[in-house]
């Protein structure tokens, strides 16, 4: 995937979850739209790099900023902070069967009602077979381990226990975790920081929910960020 017609800007601050102070190049303080939740303390640091987009439907959709948060430098590489890219990640990674045990399932409907839940996507294959499929984004990584979440996440663990549900009634479910810092090598749920997601997780695991922590490498060049599938990492409990 590649995100287009970046600026890179620095960060000042965060006064509240949605929104960054930034620095642009004439030295002047804006205001740029966070599209993730996450705590982020350990990426968003006083004058690291970020890089950010023009959003040029702000005044018709009565935005209160112009531009979004799309990545930031961390360790001297990018990190994605747009969550509203995942889908659209994912979407490509599943076009062009890039996770060899579900290769034979196409997109059926995204945003499918299931349950008490919203879950990301709904897959079927040739035969009518389907599969529940739920998206995170991680961003959090210390020593070369990926941990989600880096903030507590009810309405995750809810997507977890649902897929439980769909799990235990014989019917396909998978998890996909995009790990997005360059520097991982290994996939755990962090049971520090949400012990109930976590256990969800593992019993998801233990009940054959699909868990896959999917690698993505990017890269920024020429104003644009790409972002490519990887690996899947190996998981520890």
């Amino acid at each position: 995937m590649k995100i287009s017609n970046l600026i890179l800007v620095k960060f000042i601050s965060r006064p509240n979850r949605f929104t960054i102070k930034f620095k642009n190049e004439k030295n002047e303080t804006e205001l740029a739209h966070l599209h993730d939740h996450g705590r982020l303390k350990e990426l968003l640091v006083s004058n690291a790099d970020v890089l950010i987009k023009y959003v040029p439907t702000y005044k018709k959709t009565s935005r209160k900023t112009k531009y979004d948060v799309i990545a930031i430098k961390y360790q001297n590489e990018w990190v994605l902070l747009n969550s509203s890219y995942h889908n659209k990640l994912v979407s490509e990674i599943l076009t062009d069967k890039l996770i060899n045990e579900i290769e034979d399932f196409n997109i059926f409907k995204p945003e499918y009602s299931y349950g008490n839940s919203r879950l990301d996507f709904l897959l079927k294959d040739n035969k009518d077979n389907e599969l529940f499929l739920e998206v995170k984004g991680c961003t959090l990584v210390e020593k070369g381990i990926a941990k989600f979440p880096d903030a507590p996440t009810k309405r995750g663990k809810k997507h977890v226990d649902e897929l439980i549900k769909i799990r235990k009634k014989s019917l396909n479910a998978a998890i996909i975790i995009l790990v997005l810092q360059n520097n991982a090598k290994s996939f755990t749920p962090n049971y520090e920081t949400d012990k109930d997601f976590s256990d969800a997780l593992k019993e998801a695991y233990e009940n054959n929910v699909k868990i896959y922590p999917i690698h993505i490498k990017t890269e920024y060049k020429n104003n644009n960020l790409l972002l490519r599938y990887n690996k899947i990492l190996p998981i520890k409990f």
